[in-house]
């Protein structure tokens, strides 16, 4: 199985910390951000890794390289010109066309249990599945709703459903997908994924919802990194794919 981190913006939201360093590589506890993500494809055995990067994409590169001393082979998809996190995928579609695909955020920190993640994606047969959870701001971030069966009926409030009640959830920054959702997203153009799933659910596609209640943050606010990197460093956070003698 193949992955991808989504690692072409801005950071707008953390300068001036990401003004000559790219969101990616900002320190966290005792490594760069992105790190904690390759860490956690690997633990599942997931080591065939592409990241597309635009901002500061040479800081990238040189500091991850191509992987063999993490095990992995990392693949870089270069944007000469931004293209949004649906764009992003679109441009490696031919690499990604034979079978289930994992998309992660690079801005997120987060302990999940990948192997559980597909399982529930292959039971339900789904188009795609968003890892989501229960958060208090809900709204926010933007809420997504899944009906009592875990399937997502609305996103954003673009789409409309008259069934059963539903949950309000978020989306956490990572989903699993089979190749033809690249078939709703245009070529060589910004596009954000999220509009491919709205698209995708008009056209009755199953789309699913799995919730993760374990650790989560969304590193991309100053606020909520510097809590990040306070408490990884005090040891108030426990990963489950972070050992003590790991290297990076």
């Amino acid at each position: 199985m193949k992955a991808m981190i989504l690692a072409a913006g801005y950071g707008t939201r953390l300068r001036p910390l990401t003004n000559d360093l790219p969101k990616p590589l900002l320190p966290v506890g005792p490594r760069p951000l992105i790190y904690y993500n390759l860490l956690l494809l690997k633990k599942y055995g997931i080591t065939d890794v592409f990241i597309n990067v635009h901002y500061l994409a040479d800081k990238i590169i040189k500091e991850v390289g191509n992987g063999l001393r993490l095990g992995m082979n990392i693949t870089y998809s270069e944007e000469p010109q931004i293209l949004g996190t649906g764009g992003g995928i679109k441009q490696i579609q031919t690499a990604i066309a034979r079978g289930t695909f994992l998309v992660v955020n690079a801005d997120i920190l987060i302990d999940l249990n990948l192997d559980k993640l597909v399982e529930f994606h292959h039971r339900k047969k789904a188009a795609a599945t968003l890892v989501l959870r229960d958060d208090p701001e809900v709204d926010r971030f933007g809420a997504i709703e899944v009906d009592p069966k875990d399937q997502i009926r609305n996103i954003l409030g673009k789409t409309s459903w008259s069934g059963e009640k539903s949950r309000r959830m978020m989306f956490t920054g990572v989903h699993v997908m089979e190749p033809h959702v690249m078939d709703y997203v245009p070529p060589r153009t910004f596009y954000s994924i999220t509009d491919a799933y709205v698209e995708m659910l008009r056209q009755n596609e199953k789309l699913f919802g799995y919730v993760t209640r374990g650790y989560w943050n969304d590193i991309g606010e100053l606020d909520r990194y510097k809590k990040a990197d306070r408490d990884l460093k005090q040891g108030k956070i426990r990963l489950s794919y972070i050992r003590s003698e790991t290297a990076v």
